[in-house]
């Protein structure tokens, strides 16, 4: 798959369902300002990844908020087991504190398995973090600061996303291309 045809997916599900559903309120904003950096990963390895998450987390840092908000890095082959990612997730974790950018950045994840503790794999909540390929989300805790203040009730955007999602169905969720 080319870079492209990466981006190309990750769009559709960007404006499909994170925007098109409504899953994060606050993700339009930047996105339609083009504040959103997409980065396709040709990471071989994990410790690459790692690298590449170290320039990313710099660059957003270093990068005005009004030019680069938020960061998606893509990467489509590294991890098909969402378990092998999900261990990934402590060691990045591990890198943001590292770089001194706990309270500064923070990293949300997604993943084509994306499975909650506790929930079967095909549970429907499941999709609200399900994306076309592993994702690491970079944002700025301002930004979702900014975002959390002017969102009436923010700690029920989960709940709302597991009701949206149960509407959809499985069958709506396919029927959306995703």
């Amino acid at each position: 798959m080319t870079d492209q045809e990466v981006l190309e997916k990750t769009r559709h599900w960007l404006e499909t369902a994170v925007i098109g559903l409504n899953l994060c309120p606050f993700a339009k904003a930047a996105y339609v300002k083009n504040q959103a950096r997409l980065v396709v990963s040709h990471a071989r390895h994990a410790d690459d990844l790692l690298e590449e998450l170290d320039r990313e987390l710099d660059l957003l840092v270093a990068t005005p908020a009004e030019e680069t908000d938020t960061t998606l890095l893509i990467h489509p082959t590294l991890f098909d087991d969402f378990l092998d990612f999900n261990d990934f997730l402590e060691i990045a974790e591990g890198v943001v504190s590292e770089h001194g950018l706990e309270g500064v950045l923070q990293l949300a994840s997604f993943h084509p398995q994306f499975q909650f503790d506790g929930t079967e794999p095909d549970d429907i909540g499941n999709y609200t973090n399900r994306a076309p390929f592993a994702i690491l989300h970079l944002l700025r805790e301002e930004s979702v600061a900014r975002a959390v203040a002017v969102f009436p009730e923010a700690e029920t955007i989960f709940e709302q996303n597991i009701e949206t999602l149960q509407k959809l169905g499985h069958k709506g969720w396919k029927a959306l291309g995703l």
